[in-house]
């Protein structure tokens, strides 16, 4: 598989990886990180897994929009969601894996047209390609 990238970004992460400091390197965004609490950490900061679901969610509901209309499959109304559960912990093999649930509502959209699109969504998200067969992703139309 190739890519004909469009566009790049870049990020920087110093200090303590997950308790450290990172942000766009264009100065656009900043942000400072602390493990939580469930880890052992204070809290008192975002994390790498926060992250991922924001960027995650963003991008499977872009996904959605973009499918409906190519495909003629109807529209997502400007009021649905995504959510995305990211859950981290140990592999049973050691380190740490990932874990997500999608949760995708349409209101006012039929179930079965909506479970369409969320399928077609996802194929077509990077961010759920770049997880297939990496990570367990449970999606839920709701």
């Amino acid at each position: 598989m190739t890519v004909d990238v469009k566009y790049w970004t870049e990020a920087k992460a110093t200090g303590g990886g997950r308790n450290g400091v990172s942000g766009l390197v264009n100065g656009q965004l900043t942000v400072t990180h602390a493990s939580p609490k469930e880890l052992g950490g204070s809290g008192l900061g975002h994390n790498p897994e926060e992250l991922f679901a924001v960027g995650w969610s963003a991008c499977y509901l872009g996904a959605m929009r973009f499918v409906a209309r190519a495909e003629k499959l109807g529209t997502v109304p400007d009021d649905a969601t995504v959510n995305a559960h990211i859950g981290i912990g140990g592999r049973s093999d050691g380190g740490f894996g990932l874990k997500a649930r999608l949760v995708v509502t349409m209101p006012g959209v039929d179930r079965a047209t909506a479970e369409k699109i969320a399928e077609r969504g996802h194929h077509i998200c990077p961010y759920s390609h770049a997880t297939k067969g990496n990570i367990e992703v449970t999606t839920e139309v709701a």
